[in-house]
């Protein structure tokens, strides 16, 4: 290619609209061009190359636990995990997932990297190729009867136990699960490194966020499409002013006051 014949949007054309593989035999010559504009080009194109790579090198990374699992025998493997455990207000989430062996998603993450339109896009994706998936609840109320680890226990219990399909094996996201008819392994940090509970995770979070915002359409005045029950700043300012609301935890609000008390003396 003789791109010093070529404007600065010529070639960014050519780039929009050649295969990648030829872009990258063309690269270096880019790189000497002497235009700025060009160089700009080459450098943008090289990150996108070296994303892509990061993003298959994380794919291969993310699906280990399933493929040695899978080479024991295991076929209906469960990723489970939980969003939520930290606002103020609204329910603990739970999600249950079983994905086909042929299952690909590059670029699927702990729920918490991810942009929200990447959650969304994502959220679609695994729904739509899950053998099996089920989300499950726990409300302010019980988090506040039972406190917020055993509510959580409590919704991937339930996520699990209600899905169709009984999994013959549970990847978990940090907790321990006792009394499960199949045995389970607890991954710490899993939603980074089991594609199971990342999924769990994705649909986990993306219903929860969905279900917050449903409810800030009956609680206009605390911005919970915003901050999505978390204890912010804008949601402290609401909540001294008007009060709990029913989907509040008293106890996370107790808490966080006596601790603020304790601060101030």
């Amino acid at each position: 290619m003789k791109f010093q014949n070529m404007t600065i949007k010529e070639i960014k054309s050519w780039l929009d609209n050649t295969a990648e593989e030829h872009v990258v035999q063309h690269l270096k010559a880019l790189e000497k061009d002497g235009r700025q504009g060009v160089k700009r080009l080459a450098q943008s194109w090289e990150r996108r190359i070296q994303l892509k790579e990061e993003r298959e090198r994380h794919w291969e990374h993310i699906q280990r636990h399933e493929k040695e699992l899978r080479e024991q025998g295991y076929n209906f493997i469960a990723g489970v995990d939980e969003v939520g455990r930290g606002p103020i207000a609204g329910p603990v989430v739970a999600a249950a997932v079983i994905l086909p062996q042929d299952f690909k998603l590059v670029g699927i993450n702990d729920s918490k990297q991810l942009s929200k339109e990447d959650r969304e896009t994502y959220d679609t994706y695994i729904r739509e190729h899950a053998l099996d998936y089920h989300i499950a609840f726990v409300d302010a109320k019980d988090i506040d009867r039972m406190n917020i680890y055993q509510a959580t226990v409590q919704a991937m219990k339930d996520a699990l136990t209600t899905m169709t399909m009984k999994p013959e094996y549970a990847l978990i996201d940090a907790v321990r699960l006792s009394h499960l008819s199949y045995p389970s392994r607890s991954i710490v940090k899993g939603d980074a490194n089991s594609v199971s509970i990342a999924a769990a995770s994705i649909i986990a979070k993306v219903a929860r966020d969905r279900w917050m915002e449903e409810i800030a359409n009956l609680y206009p005045q605390y911005g919970f499409e915003r901050h999505k029950g978390y204890g912010t700043k804008e949601h402290w300012q609401a909540l001294n002013e008007k009060g709990p609301t029913p989907i509040h935890r008293k106890s996370f609000i107790q808490q966080q006051m006596t601790i603020t008390l304790g601060e101030q003396s």
